[in-house]
């Protein structure tokens, strides 16, 4: 009979040793995805920002080596990403759905033109409309192109993206401690008994606490590493869907967001942990029942 009882108490420890790993995973988990996301917020907006082209269309009157001049200088500004030249004839190819083959039956009407693309910190309404006044000096220029309006709603959407990741991970962090912080007392609430007789017997608060204390640590480091473990596969995954992010190129971010989701889940788990014990020894033996 005590036999029976002993492995029921074994399975019952062992079931709330398990939840308590499952939540730490998963709420770490949730935390660090929400953390890699916000390090690569950055690298997101950017290339948003960099595939917003700028058109620049050359007067008919320009002749060549106006043009390689002008892509020389493209070359040599610190605020360009990438151009690429497309020749008139270039552009009527591109819009012969569109236009259909007019050239056989009149000159062609489109223009020499450069497809710009500036770097994401350029961006910017203020930017743009500098960088666009610059270009128009240029007496071979005929009209420079973009669409203020994307410009203008993607720096604001970003904004606001980053203003609610901000309150979000403000939020789930708060939320993340309260949920490890209830698994790790109900954890600790099947032992008060044991707690409140080996305080009767003399032994101190401090040695009482001592292996609850490193219980609680191991349970937060092995789901800290169960998250972790989720989190590089989640990074090999979107990696390959988003190869442009360079996660595995630009490593330290990653590793740091690692480093804290294994810090947190141990030092959580130990401040629960501590203060648990230490409720169950405050009380008086009458209000464990």
């Amino acid at each position: 009979m005590a036999s029976s009882f002993e492995q029921f108490q074994k399975r019952r420890l062992i079931s709330s040793y398990f939840s308590v790993i499952l939540i730490i995973f998963i709420v770490l988990t949730l935390l660090g995805a929400l953390g890699l996301f916000v390090i690569n917020t950055e690298k997101l907006s950017g290339y948003v920002k960099e595939n917003i082209p700028l058109t620049i269309y050359f007067k008919r009157e320009a002749k060549d080596e106006n043009i390689k001049a002008f892509g020389k200088e493209l070359e040599k500004a610190d605020y360009i990403k990438n151009f690429h030249y497309v020749s008139k004839k270039e552009a009527a190819e591109k819009n012969k759905d569109i236009l259909g083959d007019f050239e056989s039956l009149i000159e062609n009407p489109l223009f020499d033109s450069y497809d710009i693309h500036l770097k994401s910190a350029y961006v910017q309404p203020d930017s743009i409309k500098k960088i666009d006044e610059k270009f128009r000096k240029n007496e071979m220029v005929a009209d420079v192109s973009y669409d203020a309006v994307v410009v203008e709603m993607a720096n604001e959407n970003i904004k606001k993206i980053t203003f609610w990741i901000l309150v979000i991970s403000g939020g789930l962090t708060f939320v993340a401690m309260l949920l490890i912080n209830s698994s790790l007392r109900l954890s600790i609430y099947s032992h008060r008994f044991t707690i409140k007789t080996m305080q009767m017997v003399g032994a101190t608060k401090s040695f009482i606490r001592r292996p609850f204390i490193w219980r609680g640590i191991k349970l937060g480091l092995i789901g800290a590493l169960l998250a972790i473990g989720a989190l590089l596969w989640l990074v090999n995954y979107v990696d390959g869907k988003l190869p442009f992010l360079d996660i595995w190129k630009d490593w330290v971010p990653t590793a740091i967001v690692m480093g804290g989701v294994l810090g947190f889940g141990i030092i959580i788990a130990a401040i629960s942990t501590f203060f648990a014990t230490q409720r169950f020894l405050n009380l008086r033996t009458d209000d464990l029942y």
